[in-house]
């Protein structure tokens, strides 16, 4: 029944839990995606929990599911630390507050301490989106990076390929990191 259903539908949002990773009923859903050719993005949610690793998460989807998860957003914290996002096409932080209200956030650079690792996944992400557009891959091998949307382009034109697929993460129950997957579909 959830097979048939899922033919008409035009995308839709793969939720996996932060510390419990692509478990076997997300998987059986997943293949019933891929069946249907679904567009999807990925939201890895309760990033505020106990054994909550954003990492392994996009790990098994690529090993478990076999899919291209094109990281969007990387956590600031982890566990009980979880306290927000940083946008990699952006570079820029969210963090919210404890109020569980989604518009108590401020923006803000990107932590000394993700630096690296923002600079490691956005030219990941980069590389991965141009590959949809032979004219900016083109000029992005000849050293000229991409704007913003020429890669929303590209990230657009991908997912709707089903080449990857868009990967944010946050904590719905407390309203940290939901709105920027809200905004992406």
């Amino acid at each position: 029944e959830v097979y048939r259903s899922l033919k008409v539908l035009d995308g839709g949002i793969g939720v996996f839990c932060a510390s419990g990773g692509v478990e076997p009923q997300s998987e059986t859903n997943w293949r019933y995606a891929n069946d249907s050719e679904v567009a999807r993005v990925i939201y890895v949610n309760k990033m505020d929990r106990v054994g909550a690793d954003f990492y392994r998460v996009v790990n098994q989807v690529k090993t478990i599911l076999g899919a291209k998860a094109l990281v969007m957003v990387l956590p600031i914290g982890e566990e009980t630390g979880f306290k927000g996002i940083v946008d990699l096409l952006e570079r820029k932080s969210y963090i919210w507050d404890d109020s569980g209200l989604p518009e108590k956030y401020v923006t803000g650079p990107v932590p000394d301490d993700l630096v690296d690792k923002v600079e490691q996944y956005r030219a990941d992400l980069i590389e991965t989106a141009v590959e949809q557009d032979d004219e900016i891959m083109e000029r992005f091998l000849d050293g000229q990076e991409p704007t913003v949307e020429e890669i929303k382009k590209c990230i657009r034109k991908g997912t709707i390929n089903l080449a990857f697929f868009p990967t944010y993460c946050g904590s719905s129950f407390k309203n940290k990191g939901v709105q920027n997957v809200l905004d992406a579909v």
